[in-house]
C-alpha cells in the first residue's frame, strides 16, 4: 500500500474503503471554500459516494497510471493529493490537490506538492509535470508559483464550474528544471 511521510507531521497515504466516512465528512465541512474550483463536490452526497471513488483510486495506482493520495496531518485527513493522470509515452504527470480551508496558510500543500515532485522526477522517471488551476484561485496558484513551476499560459474558458467558465493557468516543470534545484527543499523520495 502506497504510505508516503512528508514530514514529521504530514503524511500521505492511499485511502481505502475505511476512510470513506473522514473523506465524505472534511468535504462537506468544506463545501463553500472548494464548490468554486472544483466540480464534483455537489455530487458527494454521502459517504457512500466514495465507494466507487475508491475503488477507482486503488485501480489506478494498482495499473500504474499514477495516485490519489489523502494528506494526513497527525493522524487527520485534511485533503488529497495525486497525480491525476500519467501520460508514460511522453514521461508526463499532472497534479492535482485540495486542502481544508482551516489547514491552508502552513505550508501543508507546498510540502505534499514538493513530495510528489519526488516521487514523479526520482520515482517515476518523468520529463515533466503540471499543475493546472483555475485563473481566479490564487491560493493555490501560488503553490506552483512558490516552487519554481514556470507559468506557460492560459486556457481560455477550459473548465465549466457550475454555470461558468473559467480560465485555467497552466504551471510546469521539467526533469531538467527538478534536478537543477527547483523546488527540491526537503524532498526525497522514499515510498513504502
Amino acid at each position: 500500500m502506497f504510505y508516503f511521510p512528508v514530514n514529521e507531521q504530514l503524511s500521505l497515504k492511499l485511502p481505502t474503503q475505511a476512510d470513506r466516512e473522514e473523506l465524505y465528512a472534511v468535504v462537506d465541512q468544506n463545501r463553500c471554500h472548494l464548490r468554486p474550483w472544483l466540480p464534483w463536490v455537489d455530487d458527494m452526497k454521502s459517504p457512500d459516494d466514495y465507494k466507487s471513488i475508491i475503488k477507482n483510486w486503488l485501480n489506478q495506482y494498482a495499473d500504474n497510471q499514477g495516485f490519489q493520495a489523502a494528506m494526513v496531518l497527525e493522524g487527520n485527513i485534511v485533503g488529497m493529493i495525486g497525480f491525476h493522470q500519467l501520460n508514460w509515452l511522453n514521461r508526463q504527470g499532472e497534479i492535482g490537490y485540495w486542502l481544508a480551508a482551516d489547514q491552508q496558510g502552513k505550508g501543508l500543500a507546498s510540502a505534499a506538492v514538493r513530495s510528489l515532485l519526488a516521487i514523479g522526477f526520482e520515482h517515476y522517471g518523468l520529463n515533466r509535470i503540471e499543475i493546472r488551476v483555475a485563473a481566479p484561485n490564487h491560493r493555490s496558484r501560488a503553490i506552483p508559483e512558490r516552487l519554481g513551476f514556470r507559468k506557460e499560459g492560459i486556457l481560455k474558458e477550459a473548465v465549466h464550474l457550475y454555470g461558468r467558465f473559467e480560465d485555467i493557468v497552466v504551471y510546469g516543470m521539467t526533469a531538467t528544471e527538478y534536478h537543477q534545484g527547483v523546488g527540491r527543499e526537503g524532498a526525497g523520495c522514499n515510498i513504502k
